[in-house]
C-alpha cells in the first residue's frame, strides 16, 4: 500500500515536471517568436505591451512609429497594449484602401474612441458610425457641394484676410516684426470657421491679439479629450470624473464654455428664424448651422436629431475639422518653406504672373485677395502645399476597429474588436511609396508639364479617403492657398534662427510652443 502510494506520488511528480517543462518550452518558443517578430515591429513588454516604449518615445512618437514600420517588409506591425488592447499599425497603402474603401463596413470608430470623445464631440459625424453617420454625411455632402456655400467660404476668407490678417501682420511689422505665426493662423482659422459654421465672429484675430474665452476653451477641450487616449487608465479616469478632479475637471469646465457659446447661438438662431417666419424679405443665411437647421426641419428624422444638442454636436465636429487642421498645415508649410528659398521664389514668380493678368477695373486698389480662378492658376503653389501636407499631415494618425474577423491585403489576420491604426505621417516617409527622395521637400513631384497631377488618396491620405474623405478638402485648399499667396506676396517670413520645430502629442500635429517668425514688408 505504501509502495503504491509512493509510486502514485512519483507519477504525480513526474506528471507535474512534464507539464512544467512543456510550459517552459512553449514560453521559450513564444519568447523566441516574439523576439523574432520584434526585429520587424514594435517591442512588447509583459503585461504592458508597447506602453513603456510609447512613453519613452512620446516626444517623437510619429518618427518612432515610422522607424518601426520601416523594419517590416509590409510596413505593418502587430501592436499590443495594456488592458487587452490588440491591433496593428500600418503604413501600407493597400491596407489603408482595404480599411477605408474595400471593406469599409467592417471598420468603425470603435466603442472605446466613442466613449473617450463623447463628452466633447457627442454624436457628431467624427464620433459615430452606422445610420447616424450616414444621415450627417448625406446632409453635409449636399451642402458642401453647393456653389453658394463655396462662394460664401471664399467671401469669408477674403474678408478675413483683408480686414484682419493683413492689418495684423502690418501692425506686427510696425512693432518690430516678431510674432508667433502659429498663433496668428489659429486665430484666423477660428474666426473663419466660426463664421462659416455659426455665422458669428468671435474676433480672435485682433490687433492686440487678446485671448477669447470660447477659443481657449475649444483648444482645451480638444487637447484634454485627445489626452484621454494616450493617458487612458480607465479606472483612474472614472475616479477623476466621479470626483471632478484633475484633467477631467478641466475638461468639464472647457466643454461647459463651448456648450454655452454653441447652444446660445443655436437658440438665438431659432428665435431669429421664428420671428421672421412670415417675413419674405428675411435674407437666408449661408452658414452651416442655418443650412443644417433647414435640412433637418425638412426630414422625417426623429426629434432627437433636430434637437439643439444634436445640432451642437454636428457643428462642433465640423469646427474641429476646419480649424486646427488648416492652421497646423499652414504653420508647417512656412516652417518647411523657411529652408527652401528656391521654392518660395518660384511661388512668388507664379503669383506675379497671375497678378500681371489683372485689369485694374476688376479689383479695388490695394486688393490683396485672389479669386477662385486665380488660385486655380497657381499650380506650383498647389503642389507645394500638397508636398508640405505629405511630410507634415495635420492629422498624423487615424484608427479603425474591426467589427468582424478579417484578413488585410498583406496577410495579417485582424481579430474581431482589434484596432487597425494607419500612420499618415509614416506613409509620407516610405521609400516604397514615394521613392528614394521621400524625405526631401520637392513640389515638382506633383507636376507634369507644369500642371498639377494628384495621387491616389490611399497613398496621400492627408484628407482621408473612401466614404469618409474630407468634405471640405477643396475649401481647405482655397483657404490655405489664399493665405499663403497673400503673405508671400506682401511679406518676407523668416523663422527665428536656432528654432527647431517639434510636434505636440495631440489630435492635430501642431508645433509645440508655436513658431516665432520675423516679418518684413516687401
Amino acid at each position: 500500500m505504501a509502495a503504491s502510494g509512493s509510486e502514485a506520488c512519483f507519477h504525480l511528480l513526474l506528471h507535474c515536471i512534464t507539464i512544467a517543462c512543456t510550459l517552459l518550452l512553449i514560453a521559450h518558443l513564444f519568447h523566441k517568436k516574439s523576439k523574432s517578430q520584434e526585429k520587424h515591429g514594435f517591442t512588447h513588454h509583459p503585461l504592458l505591451g508597447v506602453l513603456p516604449s510609447l512613453i519613452k518615445n512620446q516626444h517623437r512618437i510619429h518618427d518612432w512609429i515610422t522607424d518601426t514600420l520601416l523594419t517590416s517588409p509590409s510596413n505593418t506591425s502587430l501592436i499590443r497594449g495594456p488592458f487587452g488592447i490588440r491591433g496593428y499599425m500600418t503604413a501600407n497603402p493597400e491596407n489603408v484602401e482595404h480599411l477605408l474603401k474595400t471593406n469599409f463596413e467592417n471598420y468603425e470608430k470603435g466603442r472605446r474612441q466613442k466613449i473617450l470623445f463623447h463628452d466633447f464631440l457627442g454624436r457628431g459625424i467624427f464620433n459615430v458610425d452606422g445610420e447616424l453617420w450616414k444621415m450627417q454625411r448625406k446632409a453635409a455632402s449636399y451642402e458642401f457641394n453647393t456653389k453658394s456655400l463655396r462662394s460664401f467660404v471664399i467671401e469669408t476668407v477674403h474678408r478675413e484676410i483683408g480686414d484682419r490678417l493683413m492689418p495684423v501682420l502690418s501692425n506686427v511689422c510696425n512693432g518690430g516684426g516678431s510674432v508667433n505665426l502659429q498663433d496668428v493662423f489659429q486665430r484666423f482659422t477660428f474666426d473663419n470657421i466660426c463664421s462659416v459654421a455659426f455665422g458669428v465672429d468671435p474676433a480672435c484675430l485682433n490687433l492686440s491679439l487678446t485671448q477669447v474665452a470660447f477659443a481657449g476653451a475649444f483648444d482645451d477641450a480638444t487637447e484634454l479629450s485627445f489626452g484621454r487616449i494616450f493617458y487612458n487608465v480607465p479606472f483612474l479616469r472614472r475616479i477623476k470624473k466621479l470626483f471632478d478632479i484633475g484633467s477631467e475637471r478641466r475638461l468639464r469646465q472647457a466643454i461647459a464654455v463651448v456648450d454655452d457659446f454653441a447652444l446660445g447661438v443655436i437658440r438665438s438662431r431659432r428665435k431669429e428664424i421664428a420671428e421672421n417666419e412670415s417675413n419674405y424679405n428675411y435674407p437666408l443665411r449661408n452658414d452651416l448651422l442655418s443650412r443644417f437647421m433647414a435640412a433637418l426641419d425638412q426630414t422625417e428624422e426623429n426629434l432627437e436629431t433636430s434637437s439643439d444638442h444634436f445640432l451642437r454636436d454636428m457643428i462642433v465636429n465640423f469646427m474641429l475639422a476646419g480649424r486646427d487642421t488648416a492652421s497646423t498645415s499652414l504653420t508647417w508649410f512656412f516652417w518647411v518653406l523657411s529652408s527652401h528659398p528656391t521654392v518660395e521664389d518660384t511661388i512668388r514668380h507664379e503669383i506675379m504672373k497671375v497678378l500681371a493678368k489683372r485689369r485694374e477695373s476688376q479689383y479695388p486698389k490695394g486688393h490683396v485677395a485672389f479669386s477662385y480662378e486665380e488660385l486655380g492658376e497657381m499650380q506650383y503653389l498647389h503642389a507645394a502645399v500638397c508636398e508640405s501636407l505629405r511630410l507634415y499631415p495635420p492629422v498624423p494618425l487615424d484608427s479603425k476597429v474591426a467589427v468582424q474577423k478579417d484578413v488585410l491585403p498583406d496577410g495579417n489576420v485582424v481579430r474581431r474588436g482589434w484596432s487597425v491604426d494607419y500612420s499618415i505621417y509614416a506613409m509620407g516617409r516610405m521609400k516604397s511609396i514615394w521613392g528614394e527622395d521621400c524625405l526631401e521637400f520637392k513640389p515638382h513631384r506633383w507636376l507634369k508639364n507644369g500642371e498639377f497631377v494628384g495621387e491616389s488618396p490611399y497613398k496621400f491620405v492627408a484628407f482621408n479617403a473612401g466614404p469618409r474623405i474630407c468634405l471640405g478638402k477643396e475649401m481647405s485648399m482655397i483657404q490655405m492657398k489664399s493665405i499663403v499667396a497673400c503673405i508671400i506676396h506682401g511679406y518676407s517670413v523668416k523663422v527665428d534662427p536656432g528654432f527647431v520645430a517639434r510636434y505636440t502629442l495631440d489630435f492635430n500635429m501642431r508645433i509645440k510652443g508655436g513658431m516665432p517668425v520675423t516679418l518684413t514688408k516687401r
